[in-house]
């Protein structure tokens, strides 16, 4: 009777724990996100093997040698060749086995590594930027000429490649069910490939902390059944009107806490890069020394130059960004 309750006990408390894994990890929607987890489980079932026999043996050893046993009492031991031998080649074995699987995988799921099919073959896939804002996430279709805030939309099946900056402090891009997350850093461009393999809704988030507003940096990321959803949403879109220019981006950039979703039928072409460069040119007129009229810089300092002149009233916003980065 004790035991078929302890056992009904120990299943519900499994069945709460792993409830916990729902949406998360190791519940993924994609094939990055699948491998992610294989990988995790084969690590985590290795290291079980160490850690499992010594919290056996340390209990064990705890009840067998209590006080009023009569154990045999041995004070001069001092080495056994068959306790060294397994203490040593178990571990090392397991060290070999998970740095070959993980130095393996780490390679095959390089987040800059686009994704290929079981050929070898690299897929096409489409682009979305992506930039951090406080305390917000600005998402630009540039094939397609729209923007949203806060909601992501791409097809199933489809790898998507993201182009990632900030223009305000570090975030982490991070959609755990499709896989991993990489950082969002001012000045920057980090990529990331993804693909979901199964039609749905996943949270997407920052993974850093970023500020007063962080708890309200989050997204949907939808994966469309067809491509003909994706491109009915792409359509109501574009139908909102609303332009994404630099003075409207501006606006935008401004700090806001639980930001809406918004958005921008049309985006200004190359808003994605102007704001990267934005900051390589502070970086530009501090680090080879040219001035503020551009004397004495090379071919990529002048770019950054000519992409600041481009987009002159976000100037403001650069130097109110990186004021805010350095507090």
């Amino acid at each position: 009777m004790f035991i078929r309750s302890l056992s009904k006990f120990a299943l519900a408390a499994l069945a709460l724990v792993l409830s916990g894994c729902e949406g998360g990890v190791l519940d993924p929607k994609g094939h990055v996100g699948v491998q992610e987890k294989e990988l995790i489980i084969i690590a985590t079932v290795l290291m079980l093997l160490v850690v499992i026999p010594v919290i056996f043996m340390t209990l064990y050893f705890a009840w067998k040698y209590r006080e009023g046993r009569d154990e045999v009492y041995m004070p001069n031991w001092a080495h056994s060749t068959k306790i060294e031998s397994v203490v040593w080649t178990i571990p090392i074995i397991i060290v070999i086995i998970l740095g070959t699987i993980t130095w393996k995988t780490t390679h095959e799921l390089d987040p800059y590594k686009p994704l290929e099919d079981a050929n070898g073959t690299q897929l096409d896939h489409m682009v979305v930027e992506v930039v951090s804002l406080n305390w917000k996430w600005l998402f630009i279709y540039p094939e397609q000429g729209i923007a949203t805030v806060n909601e992501l939309v791409f097809p199933k099946d489809v790898p998507v490649q993201f182009k990632i900056t900030s223009d305000s402090t570090m975030n982490s891009f991070f959609i755990p069910q499709l896989g991993s997350q990489i950082y969002s850093m001012a000045g920057m461009e980090t990529k990331l490939h993804l693909i979901a393999n199964h039609a749905g809704t996943y949270d997407g988030f920052s993974a850093n902390y970023s500020g007063a507003g962080f708890t309200g940096m989050k997204f949907k990321a939808i994966a469309t059944e067809t491509d003909a959803d994706f491109n009915s949403w792409v359509a109501k879109v574009k139908s909102s009107g609303t332009p994404l220019n630099p003075h409207s981006y501006e606006k935008l950039a401004e700090e806001s806490e639980n930001h809406p979703v918004e958005y921008f039928g049309t985006v200004t072409d190359g808003l994605f890069h102007q704001i990267v460069m934005k900051y390589m040119q502070h970086y530009n007129d501090w680090g080879k020394g040219g001035n503020k009229h551009g004397e004495g810089m090379e071919h990529g300092e002048h770019n950054g130059a000519k992409a600041s002149e481009e987009m002159p009233q976000m100037h403001h916003s650069a130097d109110h960004a990186a004021a805010h980065g350095e507090a």
